[in-house]
């Protein structure tokens, strides 16, 4: 049986301002109308497996489910780690639980963030993983590379491992540019993909051998795994004690069981602006546009609008990138600096490094529309059917106005239903709750007003999507 796990962690922060904490790359519809996430799930489509494990950060739990659920692959278990510790206790915690099952299951690890363009040649690459595996392998993917890159880290192919693939000779770490040219020119590496197959049991094993300590720690936060919902949530104070350590620097660099399986797939990670511009389609002048664009004697630039109009004029080789609360210029030479920018807004504490105005939720969405002092106001979304916590506020009331739909209101024990361009007023302290009973989406305007409007003045309740105590 082969399972695929999807990593569905990291921040891309050098994708910012589209790009963020709370809704990085993954969940992002860059190259397609659907997100990268869902992409991944679309490729196992012909493969035959059973449904995906994913390993998701707690923080975009319901948005992960969403994504899943509209992708049709509702039975899929989702594990929610309290807070990052890299790619080996991740592997750890998946190989544990699924060897729970059968340790001879075969576990496919494919991050959530990849562009893969040949899906086909993808699939026959995974069955001729598989073949490897299922003797016992721990097979690695290598991408055949077509330049000299250094932002990879490279594997170096050893003998044959049958007509699958290959043994591996060595991991090497990210070269200087010369170096990149030889190790290209060779013919002998390929850039480290990050993606693995391998069976749960062999992955322990091996995983005993070099990294004891390890796997200890994981065995005790699988057995004390919470089921929440349809979540299985990791303690975070069990999940702090596991060591921060790559797969590769744990196991695979060690094991003498490694081989690689070359892929030549039109794979890219989508690691910078710059390479988003290279898999864009682009205009006779090179430039890939995206939004309200009007562009005048420019060359070679990727311009994203999302909320207004953005003219460029006699430029060449930019960046542009237009959000509601933000816009990014930088060169295409310069954009691996992006990060220092989301380095920059953390130090001062800025909202921006962190979250779009437009922040998601289990039951919808809102939009932080304008703000002051003692004042802000929101439009928010409700789904059919979704409900927003019981709940109340310390330091704010606040107003709302039905734009659109049917609002049910419970404030302080009495029930009213409000339709358009009716109103209703919750006092400071006041216990309310607000509900979609309707068919159609509901959309409110929230006028907050009070010393303090924080989003950690909400004291939850109740609650239908378990948010009580997070």
């Amino acid at each position: 049986m082969l399972i695929p796990v999807i990593m569905t962690g990291g921040s891309g922060t050098r994708l910012w301002p589209l790009s963020r904490k709370q809704f990085p790359k993954q969940f992002l519809n860059l190259t397609s109308q659907d997100s990268m996430l869902q992409e991944t799930l679309k490729r196992l489509v012909g493969i035959e497996c059973d449904s995906p494990l994913l390993l998701a950060n707690e923080s975009h739990r319901f948005l992960v489910a969403e994504q899943v659920r509209q992708s049709g692959f509702g039975q899929s278990r989702i594990v929610l780690e309290p807070f990052g510790r890299n790619t080996a206790p991740a592997l750890a915690v998946a190989a544990l639980m699924e060897a729970q099952r059968d340790p001879e299951h075969l576990l496919l690890v494919l991050a959530a963030d990849h562009v893969i363009e040949d899906i086909a040649e993808f699939q026959q690459a995974v069955g001729r993983a598989s073949q490897l595996a299922e003797q016992g392998r721990l097979v690695t993917f290598g991408i055949v590379p077509d330049a000299a890159e250094t932002g990879y880290g490279y594997i170096r192919r050893g003998q044959p491992a049958g007509e699958q693939g290959f043994n591996v000779a060595e991991f090497v770490e990210k070269p200087d540019l010369t170096t990149a040219r030889d190790y290209v020119a060779s013919g002998e590496f390929y850039w480290n993909s990050g993606m693995f197959l391998f069976k749960a049991g062999a992955f322990l094993q091996e995983l005993e051998r070099y990294a004891p300590e390890l796997l200890a720690c994981c065995r005790e936060v699988v057995d004390n795994l919470q089921a929440d919902a349809d979540f299985s949530r990791i303690s975070p104070e069990l999940f702090e004690h596991c060591d921060d350590i790559s797969v590769d620097y744990a196991v695979m660099e060690h094991t003498e069981l490694a081989a690689v399986v070359p892929l030549s797939v039109g794979w890219n990670d989508v690691g910078s602006w710059s390479a988003l511009w290279q898999l864009s389609e682009k205009d006779d002048q090179g430039n890939a546009l995206r939004g309200d664009i009007i562009s005048q004697n420019s060359q070679n630039c990727l311009v994203t609008a999302e909320h207004r109009l953005v003219a460029t004029v006699g430029v060449e080789d930019l960046i542009v990138v237009e959000t509601k609360d933000a816009v990014m210029v930088a060169h295409r030479d310069q954009v691996q600096d992006v990060k220092k920018v989301v380095e920059q807004l953390k130090r001062e504490q800025r909202s921006e490094a962190d979250s779009n105005r437009q922040v998601f939720r289990p039951w919808g969405h809102y939009d932080s529309v304008d703000g002051g002092e003692r004042y802000q106001v929101k439009r928010i979304f409700v789904e059919p059917g979704a409900r927003l916590s019981v709940q109340m506020h310390h330091h704010r009331a606040e107003h709302w106005v039905v734009v659109s739909g049917t609002a049910r209101v419970v404030c302080d024990g009495k029930e009213i239903l409000l339709t358009e361009n009716q109103s209703t007023y919750i006092p400071v302290g006041a216990v309310h709750s607000l509900e979609n009973p309707g068919k159609i989406p509901l959309e409110v305007i929230e006028v907050q007003s009070g010393t303090y409007l924080g989003e950690d003045d909400i004291v939850r309740l109740d609650d239908i999507y378990g948010r009580c105590n997070s």
